[in-house]
């Protein structure tokens, strides 16, 4: 961070305390409230989505064979399986939009490209099976299904657009995948894997 911007945050710090009215009953209200809600998301959506959230990332950088990621969702996948899978991939996990993200993430640093895991990243909090039901029982089945169909076609446009923006950097990481360890090497079993997520 510049100097510059580092003077202008204490300024501004120092302007907020000395001009506000901290006095204004309206005004105290509103910062007991804003550390009220904030309170209740630390409480409430860190410790039951974030950090499971994390878990199940980590457990995706784990224990996910690196070879069925760049099967699906690499650079030499074809276009239709991989975008299809990544963005209807979210119906099976329950996640907001905070959640998504380390999900996100785990899947591309496991080799996805730019592409698949962006529409991953767009449709998974949006066609998740309880969001459709709860659209569909709310709104009516139409616009349940319009959510759907909607979630899946933006998504796969968004990931094509930052595939196209981001072509160099998923081609300079394709010429690094061609280095990585094999990973069918590895000594552990599936129910080794599912012995170790159950405990």
């Amino acid at each position: 961070m510049k100097e510059r911007t580092k003077l202008l945050i204490i300024a501004g710090i120092y302007a907020a305390a000395y001009f506000v009215p901290w006095s204004d009953p309206v005004i105290r209200r509103s910062g007991i409230e804003a550390f009220m809600m904030l309170q209740e998301y630390a409480r409430e959506h860190v410790l039951t989505c974030l950090v499971p959230a994390f878990f199940i990332a980590g457990a995706i950088a784990v224990f996910v064979n690196q070879a069925a990621v760049l099967k699906y969702f690499g650079a030499q996948a074809r276009k239709i399986l991989s975008y299809s899978v990544a963005s209807v991939s979210g119906t099976i996990l329950a996640v907001c939009s905070c959640t998504v993200l380390p999900l996100f993430a785990g899947i591309y640093s496991r080799g996805a490209g730019i592409g698949p895991a962006t529409a991953f990243l767009y449709s998974g909090p949006a066609i998740n099976v309880l969001a459709i039901v709860l659209t569909a029982r709310i709104l009516g089945w139409q616009l349940g299904l319009a959510r759907a169909v909607g979630a899946v076609v933006f998504a796969v446009i968004t990931g094509l657009l930052m595939a196209f923006i981001f072509r160099k950097d998923d081609a300079a990481r394709e010429t690094g995948e061609m280095v990585l360890p094999d990973s069918e090497s590895e000594g552990r079993s599936l129910a080794q894997d599912g012995l170790f997520m159950l405990v």
